[in-house]
């Protein structure tokens, strides 16, 4: 087993950015370090959602366990398998590869490196059974179920978006119908009807799915010309162009991921609440169960949930407030199911 020299070889080898043509050279050969590699969907580490989120995760394994942590940022999604070698050649203990593109390229190496462990972040392992894989899947219907059931009870034109990444990236897909679905439960309820208008990238070689923030805000401008008047921003940077437009546009915003109010500074004043992932919570416990020898692999599912109103607490009214948490008792104990499936038919 490994012993507690790992905070010292954390205070000796800074922690810093690992481009994958020139990484730096730490021993993981050594028991009493524990290395921790993360790899990037395209875009960067501090795209303020999910890449971000789940460096938190690492780094909270740097704080918590004493691991030794790097991290390499990918710009082409021809180099994931590329990026992953990076870190596995250095005999890294856990490489943490982060959204469901990279799965494939995960499951390679994993099968090249059968004594390194990998945490895939969104990536589910239900057609894989590696044992040193596993999976941080979250239920994505009930996140967006949760925002949209909101985004119909506070809408006042009866018209509500969501701009989303592509719909071919299965939790994206899950996201935006289950925002569908939540919208549709609240009409059903109260007799209702609510428009609902999501929007889907159309780039089906997903280099530019989650990085086109002019998409996403063009979409959103279009959106409030149509009366739309909340905007759920589902997907990488390209939603955070959205939610940053519908903010300027006076629209009630909606974040993904992670609270977002904490991370587009720009957008607070209009974000309303986020589709939360644990991503970070997730992380750190799959971490943590790789360092004390209890790795599980297969599918591992992560919490979600609503984040707070934050800025807006006062517009929304205490029957909706009432109505969220009742709705998302509900989906927890399985007495209100989304109806959307785990896969895009």
């Amino acid at each position: 087993m490994k012993r507690l020299f790992i905070l010292l070889a954390v205070i000796l080898i800074p922690v810093m950015p690992m481009p994958a043509c020139a990484p730096a050279r730490p021993d993981c050969t050594k028991e009493e370090i524990f290395c921790v590699g993360l790899v990037t969907d395209t875009g960067k580490i501090n795209d303020r959602g999910f890449n971000q989120s789940a460096w938190k995760g690492v780094q909270q394994a740097q704080e918590e366990l004493g691991a030794l942590v790097q991290y390499i940022e990918t710009s082409d999604a021809r180099d994931y398998s590329k990026n992953i070698a990076t870190f596995a050649n250095e005999n890294y203990d856990v490489i943490v590869t982060v959204g469901f593109s990279l799965r494939e390229a995960t499951w390679t190496a994993a099968e090249m490196y059968p004594d390194t462990k990998f945490i895939g972040v969104d990536q589910d392992q239900s057609e894989g059974g590696m044992e040193n894989v596993a999976g941080l899947v979250f239920p994505e219907d009930k996140a967006g179920f949760l925002v949209g059931a909101l985004a119909a009870m506070m809408s006042e034109t009866h018209k509500v978006g969501a701009v989303c990444a592509s719909d071919d990236i299965p939790p994206v897909w899950r996201l935006g119908e289950g925002y569908k679905t939540g919208a549709a439960y609240v009409d059903e309820q109260a007799s209702i009807t609510t428009d609902v208008l999501v929007l889907y990238h159309s780039d089906v070689s997903f280099d530019t799915t989650f990085v086109d923030p002019e998409w996403g805000e063009a979409s959103t401008t279009a959106m409030a010309k149509e009366g739309v008047d909340v905007v759920f921003g589902c997907g990488g940077v390209t939603g955070n162009g959205a939610i940053i437009a519908a903010a300027r546009e006076g629209l009630y915003a909606i974040g993904v991921d992670t609270d977002q109010y904490l991370t587009l500074p720009e957008a607070a004043p209009r974000m309303l609440s986020s589709a939360v992932k644990q991503i970070t919570p997730g992380v750190f416990e799959l971490l943590q169960n790789a360092r004390n020898g209890s790795f599980p692999s297969g599918n591992y599912e992560g919490d979600v949930t609503y984040a707070p109103y934050h800025d807006l607490d006062n517009q929304v009214p205490p029957e909706v407030k009432t109505a969220m948490e009742q709705i998302n008792a509900g989906l927890l104990d399985g007495s209100i199911e989304t109806k959307v499936p785990s896969e895009k038919p």
